[in-house]
C-alpha cells in the first residue's frame, strides 16, 4: 500500500515539474517576443563600436604597460 502511495506522489511531482518547465519555457518565448532585434543596419553599426573600443582600449593597455616596461627597467 505505501509503494502505491509512493508512486502516486512521484506521479503527481513528475507533472507538476512537466508544468513548471512548460510554463518556463512558454514564458521565455513570449519575452522573445518582445525583444527588439537589430535589422543589418544596427547591426553592423554595433559591431563597429564594439570594434573600436576594444581597438581603444588594448592601445591604451598596451601604451601603459610600455611605460610600467620601461620604468621599471630603468629601477633594475
Amino acid at each position: 500500500m505505501a509503494k502505491a502511495v509512493s508512486k502516486s506522489k512521484d506521479k503527481k511531482g513528475n507533472q507538476k515539474l512537466t508544468e513548471k518547465v512548460s510554463r518556463f519555457f512558454r514564458g521565455v518565448w513570449y519575452e522573445l517576443k518582445k525583444v527588439h532585434w537589430p535589422n543589418r543596419k544596427e547591426l553592423v553599426t554595433y559591431v563597429s563600436v564594439v570594434l573600436v573600443s576594444v581597438l581603444i582600449v588594448s592601445a591604451l593597455i598596451w601604451i601603459v604597460d610600455s611605460i610600467f616596461s620601461f620604468l621599471l627597467d630603468l629601477v633594475i
